[in-house]
C-alpha cells in the first residue's frame, strides 16, 4: 500500500514495487501516474479520511506513506496534510493490523543543524511551519511505534530525479536559455541531494528488514557530493551555452528574497536560504550499517540525469511550459514570480 502513489517519490516507487513482482494498491487525491497494470489498483481518496484509509488498508502487507505537503502550501493546509494525515494514516494502518509501515519524513525535521554530518539522534529543531509539521508527524509516529507498530522513520535529503521540477526548473530554464546562474556567495557550500532511486531502494530494504532493524529511524542522502557551485555548473555545462555560476552578495540577496518571499513575489522559503548559506549535509553510515543502504548516484549524476528529463519534456511540460504552473506537487515547475524578471541580469 502506498500514500502518495500519483506523487513524483510514489510513482517511482509503485513502478519498482510491481518490477519486482508485488501487488500494489496506490492511494492518492489524483489519479495514478503509473500506466494499468494487472498487479495495480488505484483507490482516489485524502488520507484524513480514516474510513477510506481503514477501507484501502484491509489486507495490506506493508503501508508506504509517501503523501505529504509542499514548503510551497498554505499553513494550515501543511499541517492538515501533514499531521493529520499521518495521525489518519497510522490509526487505520493499526486498526487494520497491518505489519509494517515506512513513514517517509525528512532532514528538515532538523531545522538548519550547525552540526555536520547530522546524525540521526540531533534533536528535532524545526524551523518554519513545513519543518514543524514534519517533526509533529514523527512525534506522531514515535507514539504509534511504543505502542508496537513495527515503523521505519525515513528521512530523505532532497530528492531528485525524472519527474522531479519544482524548484530545480529554475535552474534547468535558465541554463536552457544560455543564461548565467547566480548562488548566494561563493556557492562553495556542500548541500547534499538525493537520487529518488536509491530512495526507493531504501524504502525496498526498510520493507524487507528484520523488525529490529526495521523499528528505528534513518537519514537517507547521496553518498558522493560536492559543492554548490560544482553541481549547478554540472548543468550550465550540459546546456553547451559557456555560461557559468555566478556568486551574489549573500547578505543583501537574502534579504531581497526575504521580502520578495513575505509578499509572495518568490517561492524560494526561508529555510532553503539560510540551508544555501551553509554546508548542510547528513551521516547516513546508520542506514549504510543497519539498512545495507548502498547510494547508487552522486549529486552529479542526480541532477543531470533529472535536467536531461526535464530536456525531454520541453515540448510536452507540465503547467504552461514558462515557469508559471502552480507548482503544487513537485512534479511541476514552481512559479518563479519576481526572479523570472531578474534572468535579463545574467
Amino acid at each position: 500500500m502506498v500514500t502518495g502513489a500519483a506523487g513524483m517519490l510514489g510513482t517511482h516507487l509503485v513502478q519498482r514495487l510491481l518490477d519486482t513482482g508485488a501487488r500494489v494498491r496506490g492511494v492518492d487525491r489524483r489519479g495514478s501516474a503509473v500506466p494499468a497494470h494487472p498487479r495495480l489498483e488505484h483507490v482516489e481518496a485524502d488520507i484524513r479520511d480514516t474510513a477510506a484509509m481503514r477501507r484501502a488498508f484491509g489486507d495490506a502487507a506493508a503501508v508506504v506513506h509517501c503523501a505529504s505537503a509542499l514548503p510551497s502550501y498554505p499553513a494550515d493546509v501543511i499541517r492538515s496534510v501533514i499531521v493529520d494525515g499521518t495521525q489518519s494514516v497510522l490509526d487505520a494502518a493499526g486498526a487494520a493490523e497491518v505489519p509494517r509501515v515506512v513513514q517517509i519524513s525528512s532532514t528538515a525535521v532538523y531545522g538548519l543543524p550547525k552540526i555536520v554530518p547530522t546524525t540521526e539522534d540531533h534533536p528535532r529543531e524545526p524551523v518554519d511551519t513545513y519543518s514543524e509539521a514534519k517533526a509533529d508527524a514523527e512525534v506522531v509516529a514515535d507514539k504509534a511505534r511504543a505502542d508496537g507498530m513495527c515503523l521505519t522513520t525515513l528521512r530523505p535529503k532532497t530528492f531528485l530525479g525524472p519527474g522531479r521540477m519544482g524548484l530545480f526548473a529554475m535552474l534547468f530554464e535558465w541554463a536552457e536559455e544560455g543564461r548565467n546562474f547566480p548562488v548566494l556567495g561563493h556557492g562553495d557550500v556542500r548541500v547534499q541531494m538525493l537520487a529518488v532511486q536509491d530512495l526507493v531502494t531504501a524504502i525496498e530494504s526498510a520493507l524487507a528488514a528484520p523488525p529490529d532493524v526495521a523499528i528505528d529511524t534513518y537519514n537517507i542522502a547521496a553518498a558522493d557530493f560536492g559543492t554548490l557551485r560544482e553541481d549547478f555548473q554540472a548543468v550550465l555545462d550540459a546546456a553547451g551555452h559557456g555560461r557559468r555560476v555566478v556568486g551574489v552578495p549573500a547578505r543583501p540577496a537574502v534579504a531581497v528574497l526575504s521580502l520578495l518571499q513575505r509578499v509572495r513575489l518568490s517561492p524560494v522559503y526561508g529555510r532553503l536560504l539560510y540551508k544555501l548559506l551553509a554546508d548542510s549535509y547528513v551521516s547516513i553510515a546508520k542506514a549504510q550499517d543497519r539498512l545495507g543502504y548502498a547510494p547508487a548516484y552522486s549529486n552529479r549524476d542526480t541532477i543531470l540525469a533529472t535536467y536531461a528529463w526535464w530536456r525531454e519534456q520541453l515540448h510536452a511540460p507540465t503547467g504552461d511550459g514558462n515557469g508559471n504552473a502552480d507548482g503544487i506537487t513537485s512534479r511541476e515547475p514552481w512559479k518563479q514570480g519576481a526572479l523570472a524578471a531578474a534572468k535579463v541580469l545574467f
